[in-house]
């Protein structure tokens, strides 16, 4: 069973997998919208049910709410405001209202753009019952500064952030504050946006972690993230219901001990 974490102290608890929609959402025809219900199916299936998406990414906010269907109810929604503009972060907000059921259960400032007042905007909206967490992202290390004194004044529940075996930037400063802060973290860009599963390392290495329920060099990536105590949740994407399965397949222990963890990054140096 996947294990689930608190997402900081904000009371919610989330599957420690989840799914990301960025490219692999934004689709438009029946057939294509059929296969993301797939990879949907799957995750339901498997308890990967906490869904991150962006107004960014183009047709994905809508795709994942129809694909949701009748089990909104049963995911986390994960969506962003992302514009400098304030009336199309209303019309943005107003948007994610509509395609999710009336709420957004995890609401961030996306790439901290103009991040005071759309964070000030939705904290109304927390106050007003629409949302349960509000959170901050960025994609790039020089953003890490600005996160870092997000987390350490209080200003956010949550962060998203990029992490993985080759980029462990944040595991100097960002994930001791967000542990301290009692701020959640969900990570982006676990499999470096796949370049880190292009080639998976010899079975004969890769056997040496079968001990802990790993069968599959995504699964040890992702394993070697979720190890981290600190990181609530990880929301690899997919295109593919079968990916999505494996995916999930790291979510529950045994957890990597410091070992185990530099022998994955070791690998990662490697493939």
């Amino acid at each position: 069973m996947m294990e689930r974490r608190p997402l900081g102290a904000t009371g919610v608890e989330v599957p420690v997998v989840g799914m990301g929609t960025w490219r692999t959402f934004d689709v438009r025809g029946r057939d294509a919208e059929a296969r993301c219900r797939a990879v949907l199916d799957a995750a339901y299936a498997a308890g990967a049910t906490l869904f991150d998406t962006s107004p960014m990414y183009g047709a994905a906010e809508r795709v994942l709410g129809e694909a949701m269907g009748a089990r909104r109810a049963d995911a986390l929604v994960a969506d962003k405001l992302w514009t400098a503009d304030d009336g199309e972060a209303k019309r943005q907000a107003a948007n994610a209202l509509r395609f999710y059921g009336g709420r957004v259960d995890i609401y961030q400032v996306h790439n901290l753009v103009r991040v005071d007042e759309r964070l000030a905007h939705l904290r109304r909206m927390r106050d007003e019952g629409m949302v349960r967490v509000v959170g901050a992202t960025h994609y790039q290390h020089a953003a890490f500064p600005a996160l870092l004194t997000l987390v350490t004044s209080g200003a956010v529940d949550q962060i998203q952030i990029p992490y993985n075996a080759r980029d462990r930037l944040a595991e100097r400063e960002l994930l001791p504050a967000a542990a301290d802060h009692g701020v959640g973290v969900i990570v982006m860009r676990p499999l470096g946006e796949g370049t880190l599963v292009r080639h998976s390392p010899r079975p004969e290495a890769l056997a040496q972690l079968a001990p802990y329920g790993v069968r599959t060099w995504a699964q040890a990536l992702l394993k070697f993230i979720l190890s981290d105590r600190r990181v609530s949740c990880v929301i690899p994407a997919t295109s593919r219901a079968e990916r999505m399965t494996e995916n999930a397949g790291a979510g529950s222990g045994p957890w990597f001990d410091d070992g185990a963890r530099e022998y994955v990054a070791g690998l990662s140096r490697l493939s």
